[in-house]
């Protein structure tokens, strides 16, 4: 009796689970139905317009500085502090300052950390006594390092 059972379990599990199979011909009868719908499709062809923008070019005169009195931080060589600085990083936390700045010392920048009156350690990677060479030096970090670093500003160090 327990055989019978058993068998009969068997067999509904086989009938179950083979019933749930996709049949292969259902794909092949759909995909031939979506490419006969593609090739009777009809086709637009849409022509596209140059857009030409011209723009003014930016002079270095025209680009925003952020004033602040800044001086360089505990340790850090004043000599390497100009009149105008590439910041790509302002921390208040001194450990991410430093690792930051280590990393662009690594990657064979003169970076060193700046501190203004309230305490923000500010990551710069260059610094200028002229305007445009920030600029220069700004633009050039930001497509070296795209996406990171496009938030870079300049600085503009006030005595």
């Amino acid at each position: 009796m327990n055989k019978i059972w058993l068998f009969g379990a068997a067999l509904s599990m086989v009938l179950a689970f083979g019933s749930c199979k996709p049949k292969q011909s259902a794909y092949k009868a759909a995909y031939e139905q979506a490419k006969e719908k593609e090739s009777t499709a009809p086709v637009e062809v849409f022509e596209e317009e140059e857009v030409v923008t011209v723009s003014k070019p930016k002079t270095s005169s025209d680009e925003p500085t952020r004033q602040e009195k800044i001086k360089p931080a505990q340790g850090e060589d004043a000599d390497g502090l100009r009149r105008f600085s590439v910041v790509i990083g302002s921390f208040k936390n001194r450990t991410n300052a430093y690792s930051l700045k280590e990393r662009m010392q690594g990657e064979g920048y003169n970076a060193l950390l700046g501190e203004n009156e309230e305490g923000m350690l500010r990551v710069i990677v260059s610094s200028f006594d002229d305007k445009s060479d920030a600029v220069d030096s700004r633009e050039r970090i930001k497509s070296k390092y795209a996406p990171n670093f496009q938030d870079a500003w300049i600085l503009e160090r006030q005595y």
